[in-house]
């Protein structure tokens, strides 16, 4: 419990909460700590902020202070691949440990939130994560708060599982076909093999063949069937995938013998994007769109094979919700995976 007293009479006390100072542009953090002694030099600096009051602790039993009550909620959601962090301003964050993909039970992250005066955010599922990588992040409302309610948090989270966990990227070997008789022929200088390197690579995958081939159905399926034949875990099909009589590589996809779960997409850049599967192998065909922009359907679907996600064609009707801010160039979710 706190009680609100005025500066002058609470020299001496300790003050029951970080007191946050804001100058914008410049600085927002705790000028005060919980627990700090109050003394006559600080008022001026808490006048300034705009405080002519301040809060002393009065500890009531059943209730507890944000700071533990952030840390509870925090251990009770989050995976062990997650670490807590110390509490600041009655916040603290959730951080991963590995490089990997973010899952989050939506369901029950609703249900926490839905705990009056309790607030838990997190990253959009399936955020791509590296070690330290901020994923959620928790505090109560008040400074205090009945114990019983973290306990309903605590028992939920016992019961439905965690909120948070972080899936550990594969290491895959990575087969690369790209088509086109302008390449095959040397008319014009292959891009598609520098830029899947650039997007396998630092997932902690690597290319183990590639091959360029004739706009020819018979051979697109042969190269798919020799890069399966080399151990390929995962396929690129690279074309321009684009309504033309000389683009044949849907065709070859085909002829391959794999199953086709979608060709197109509702994200854009990247609506031309094919994916299939040849014996469980997953086959993902790049359109040209992909060598001309930085963000696109492949850093949304890429990450996902890499865990070791099985994509339907429901989770790829799922994504276009929020599939046009690959190409918006002003999201307003500061925080969404798929902007830079």
């Amino acid at each position: 419990m706190l009680k609100k007293i005025k500066l002058e009479e609470a020299i001496g006390m300790p003050i029951g909460h970080d007191v946050t100072k804001v100058v914008p542009g410049e600085f927002k953090g705790a000028a005060f700590r919980r627990g700090h002694i109050l003394k006559r030099d600080d008022i001026p600096e808490l006048l300034s902020m705009g405080k002519e009051h301040i809060y002393v602790i009065e500890e009531e039993e059943g209730e507890i202070h944000e700071e533990e009550a952030a840390r509870r909620i925090a251990t009770a959601v989050a995976e062990p691949e997650l670490e807590i962090s110390q509490p600041k301003e009655g916040k603290v964050n959730i951080k991963s440990t590995i490089s990997g993909l973010l899952k989050i039970n939506k369901a029950l992250l609703k249900e926490i939130n839905s705990v009056a005066s309790i607030s838990l955010a997190t990253l959009h599922e399936n955020s791509v994560c590296r070690p330290g990588t901020i994923v959620a992040g928790t505090k109560i409302i008040p400074l205090y708060i009945p114990e019983e309610k973290i306990e309903k948090i605590e028992k939920l989270c016992q019961v439905k599982g965690k909120v948070c966990r972080v899936i550990p990227f594969q290491a895959k070997k990575v087969g690369v076909v790209i088509t086109g008789n302008e390449l095959y022929k040397g008319r014009i200088k292959d891009k598609f093999g520098d830029y899947i390197k650039n997007k396998v690579e630092p997932l902690g995958s690597s290319i183990n063949h590639q091959r360029i081939v004739p706009d020819d159905e018979d051979i697109i399926a042969e190269a798919i069937l020799e890069m399966q034949g080399k151990g390929s875990e995962v396929i690129f099909v690279c074309s321009g995938l684009s309504v033309d009589p000389d683009d044949v590589t849907v065709e070859g996809v085909e002829r391959s013998g794999a199953t086709i779960i979608s060709y197109g997409a509702p994200v854009m850049p990247g609506a031309m994007f094919l994916y299939a599967t040849l014996d469980n192998i997953p086959i993902l065909g790049a359109p040209a769109a992909v060598i001309f922009n930085d963000t696109t359907i492949i850093d949304i679907i890429l990450p996902r094979v890499l865990a070791g996600d099985q994509l339907s064609r429901q989770d790829i009707i799922d994504m276009g919700h929020g599939g046009l801010c690959l190409d918006c160039g002003d999201c307003v979710y500061p925080i969404c995976p798929f902007c830079k």
